[in-house]
């Protein structure tokens, strides 16, 4: 990667690439060995694809970050418009999910859970766009925050729906 804005960050990508594909991995391995139960509740299924859209939207960034010789506005477009693609679609699923939850475990799981994964890369891109120094640490904030909502879902898919 060129420029002052991503030199150094590497390692965190790479790192990052491995970590999303990892948690991608077990998301799949949660989904199969409870696929009955999931396909039973109205609403996990969209929660599955909720959860693996973050953690792709997380692996996405994360190369994105690993392309060799491109610049901070590339990198910001494709950082910002995954976050807004991710955003979109969980909130689509989100929506056609609300149905079937309590209102209040909705909001404060599901909906803070995935704005909070989402919208950093959003803030980051544009950042990135700008040529803020501070632009990265916002996407480091979104793969965590993606990270975090994503094993919260996964939690839910492999151990909370045996309860």
């Amino acid at each position: 990667m060129n420029g002052p804005l991503t030199a150094g960050w590497e390692n965190f990508f790479v790192a990052e690439v491995g970590a999303a594909a990892a948690l991608t991995g077990l998301l799949f391995v949660a989904v199969s060995i409870n696929l009955a139960r999931i396909l039973a509740v109205p609403h996990l299924p969209d929660r599955a694809g909720e959860t693996l859209v973050v953690f792709g939207g997380a692996l996405a960034v994360a190369t994105f970050g690993l392309v060799p010789d491109q610049g901070h506005v590339a990198l910001g477009c494709e950082v910002g418009a995954t976050g807004l693609l991710v955003w979109g679609a969980t909130v689509r699923t989100q929506w056609r999910s609300y149905r079937y939850v309590d209102a209040r475990q909705w909001l404060a799981r599901r909906v803070v859970g995935t704005q909070l994964a989402t919208l950093p890369f959003v803030v980051g891109g544009a950042l990135l766009v700008g040529g803020s120094r501070y632009a990265l640490y916002w996407v480091v904030a979104g793969v965590l925050a993606s990270f975090a909502s994503g094993m919260q879902n996964a939690w839910v898919l492999l151990v909370e729906i045996l309860r």
